[in-house]
């Protein structure tokens, strides 16, 4: 059986007044629509693969989200979901679809904020925030802080919303976390606000070591004595108890020394005393340099506050040292009072100390105030008479533990804690070498 030939495009038979070449372009035309068919199912192919790559674009970002997305429409009904609303709710995005988003909710309120988001004509088209309850997938409560977004078709009118939101539970964690690293970084800050130039804490274990150890060592080779002049006093006293004969005690007293050893204890507490009294000194000392608590802060008068501080610098010098201090004005400033005495004395005392081999020895304390009131700043000046600092000790001067004076003379604390006390009042400290000799200390704190 043969197979029927496919019947020829031109007509069998003629027709009146249509001729050959009226055919061709009937056939050439139908051959240009065809070619434009092709074209166009190549173009529409391309476009349907460039809309499936955007479509799985999008849908790798929903899916890496950790936010959650809602996607509903103008009733509510959800219409999409990411995967990270899914795993929150312990749903799949085929059960979500088509339920309302009130299903989510936790409470009355959630839902009643919702539908008013929903509702809201004005909604502005970068979202408002909301704070929703959730149902999570135990069915408890979740706190969601989201963002209502209106959807807005092709016409240019609404049709629908967009929901994203964020468990505050992860936000609330993350700002606990900033908090404490927060506070962490001020108690730093609180603890070497007055050792900025700080090598290593090598060097301060190291001065602190050199500090302690000398006057440890000296109460301790006291209090050995101490314990040998106690043994001879009990041998002295059980003899005595037991009724020794005038000759056995004398001899006995010849032997132990007790006439010596009665001479030697005075100046034996003395210097246990005295080293016991320097070690707690320094460790005052320490106890200020590591946290240096802050007072209650209120208006000081600085011109109290420096006389004070002269007063009582002066007081405790064996020898008289003139000072020049005249002030001109009344300048305040917001801060601890007994703060701020202990750093102009700490100034004074070492400007005293420097002019320990000056003739005629001298210090000038100068205060005023510079700019305008609302940036006002007080300026105090302590300068002496004295050789100066040598200038490789200029970059040194207010590290811990760094002291030019002879051992058990300073613990070299005292700059550098009044360093971080300007330093908490919002203030500096600086110090220089001035022309004609001496040293000048340079404290500037804001004026109030």
């Amino acid at each position: 059986m043969t197979k029927d030939r496919a019947p020829s495009p031109l007509p069998t038979v003629p027709m009146e007044g249509v001729d050959e070449s009226t055919w061709l372009d009937v056939i050439q035309k139908m051959d240009e629509v065809y070619s434009r068919l092709i074209d166009d199912e190549v173009e529409l192919e391309k476009k349907n693969a460039e809309l499936e790559q955007s479509q799985q674009f999008i849908v790798s970002v929903l899916t890496s989200m950790s936010d959650v997305l809602v996607v509903c429409d103008e009733r509510g009904l959800i219409e999409q979901a990411n995967e990270a609303l899914c795993e929150l709710v312990g749903r799949r995005e085929e059960q979500l679809r088509g339920s309302s988003l009130s299903d989510l909710l936790a409470d009355e309120a959630s839902m009643a904020a919702a539908r008013e988001a929903m509702e809201r004509s004005d909604a502005p088209r970068t979202g408002q925030g909301i704070e929703l309850n959730l149902l999570d997938r135990q069915g408890q409560s979740l706190s969601v802080d989201a963002s209502c977004t209106p959807r807005i078709g092709g016409n240019g009118r609404r049709v629908g919303t967009v929901w994203v939101g964020r468990p505050t539970a992860e936000l609330k964690r993350a700002y606990q976390e900033m908090r404490t690293a927060h506070e962490a970084l001020k108690r730093t800050q609180q603890q070497l606000l007055h050792s900025e130039k700080m090598a290593s804490l090598g060097q301060l274990v190291a001065g602190v070591a050199h500090e302690l150890n000398n006057p440890i060592s000296f109460v301790l080779g006291n209090v050995h004595a101490l314990r040998k002049y106690c043994d001879r006093l009990q041998t002295y006293m059980g003899a005595l108890h037991d009724q020794a004969s005038e000759e056995e005690l004398q001899a006995l007293r010849q032997r132990l020394r007790i006439e010596h050893l009665m001479g030697d204890l005075p100046s034996l507490i003395e210097g246990t005393l005295e080293g016991a009294q320097r070690t707690a000194d320094i460790v005052h000392g320490l106890k200020r340099f590591s946290a240096m608590d802050p007072e209650e802060r209120k208006t000081v008068n600085l011109i109290e506050v420096i006389e004070r501080a002269i007063h009582w610098v002066q007081k405790g010098r064996a020898t008289s040292v003139q000072v020049r201090w005249q002030p001109v004005q009344r300048c305040s400033v917001m801060g601890s009072a007994g703060q701020l005495q202990q750093v102009m004395m700490n100034l004074l005392q070492n400007a005293f100390d420097a002019l320990a081999q000056t003739p005629e020895p001298t210090v000038w304390v100068d205060m005023g105030c510079t700019g305008p009131v609302d940036t006002a700043t007080v300026r105090v000046t302590v300068r002496d008479s004295g050789p100066g600092i040598p200038p490789e000790h200029l970059p040194r001067i207010f590290d811990p533990f760094f002291t030019t004076k002879p051992v058990g003379k300073g613990t070299g604390l005292g700059l550098s804690i009044s360093y971080g006390i300007v330093e908490q009042h919002g203030g500096h400290l600086s110090a220089r070498n001035v022309n004609g000799g001496g040293a000048e200390f340079v404290l500037e704190l804001p004026r109030v």
